[in-house]
C-alpha cells in the first residue's frame, strides 16, 4: 500500500483528497491519501521522515515556492516555472519536484480558444500565475500580471483602466480572493467594461461560480472555473508518480 498527500495551509476544503480517495475506491487501488496541513514549510520535513510508504505529494498555496529549496531535483518545467505543485519520493526517499498546473490550465483553456486577440491578464503574483504565465507563453499570448503592489512587469489594480480591460480578452484570477466562504469579494477589476469577446478563468472551483465570474456573465463574457484544470493537473500528477 502506498501514501500519497497534499502539503498546504488550511486545506480543509481540498479538492486532492476527495478526488484521489474517490479514484482509489473506485480502481480498487490500495492506498490513502491524506492532507498534511502545515502552519510552516520547517514542517515538511517531518512529514517526509515520519510518514511510511509516502510515495507522492501535491502542494499548495501558500508552500508552491517555498518547497523548491527542500526538493533534491526539479524537472525542467517546474524549474523554468518557479513553482512545484506535485512532489515524486524515490524509495530511497529522493525529492523530485514537478509542476502539472501549467499542463491542467493549458488544457482546459484551449477548448475556449480562438479568442479575437491573444491578451491576457493575470491576477495574482503567486505560484499558481506563474504556471499560467508559462502556459500562455507557450500559446502565443501576450499577458500582463495585476498586483496590488506595483513593480517592473506587474500592473496595480488601480492603474487598470477602460482601455486596459478593452485590451485584454482572456481574465485569470490567480488568486483566493473570492474562494469559500468568503464568496461575496472578487478582485477589484472593471468589469463594466467586460463583453462577449471576453473569457474570465477562475482558478477557484468553490464556489463553482465565484463573484469575478458571475460579474463576466452579466456582461456576455464566456466564463469557466477551475475544476476541468484540478482533475487534468491531478491525472497528470497521478501519472509522474507512477512512472
Amino acid at each position: 500500500m502506498s501514501k500519497f498527500g497534499l502539503i498546504g495551509k488550511n486545506i480543509d476544503y481540498s479538492f486532492s483528497k476527495k478526488y484521489f480517495s474517490e479514484k482509489f475506491e473506485r480502481e480498487n487501488l490500495p492506498h490513502s491519501y491524506e492532507n498534511f496541513d502545515i502552519y510552516s514549510i520547517a514542517d515538511f520535513q517531518n512529514i517526509i521522515s515520519k510518514t511510511p510508504h509516502l510515495k507522492g505529494l501535491n502542494v499548495t498555496i501558500p508552500y508552491k515556492e517555498e518547497i523548491i529549496p527542500l526538493l533534491d531535483n526539479l524537472d525542467e518545467d517546474a524549474r523554468k516555472i518557479g513553482a512545484v505543485n506535485t512532489i515524486k519520493i524515490s524509495d530511497d526517499k529522493k525529492l523530485t519536484g514537478y509542476n502539472t498546473d501549467h499542463f491542467g490550465f493549458q488544457k482546459s483553456l484551449e477548448a475556449f480558444l480562438p479568442l479575437q486577440h491573444k491578451t491576457a491578464l493575470i491576477l495574482g503574483t503567486g505560484g499558481a500565475s506563474k504556471a499560467v504565465a508559462y502556459a500562455l507563453e507557450k500559446l502565443g499570448f501576450q499577458f500582463q500580471f495585476v498586483s496590488r503592489k506595483e513593480s517592473l512587469n506587474t500592473l496595480q489594480y488601480s492603474s487598470l483602466n477602460q482601455t486596459t480591460i478593452e485590451n485584454h480578452l482572456l481574465l485569470i484570477n490567480c488568486t483566493p480572493v473570492g474562494t469559500f466562504p468568503n464568496i461575496a469579494d472578487c478582485p477589484p477589476i472593471l468589469y463594466q467594461f467586460l463583453t462577449e469577446n471576453h473569457l474570465l478563468f477562475d482558478l477557484i472551483y468553490n464556489p463553482s461560480e465565484t463573484k469575478f465570474l458571475n460579474q463576466g456573465k452579466a456582461k456576455g463574457a464566456k466564463t469557466t472555473n477551475g475544476l476541468k484544470m484540478l482533475e487534468m493537473q491531478a491525472d497528470k500528477a497521478w501519472e509522474i508518480w507512477n512512472s
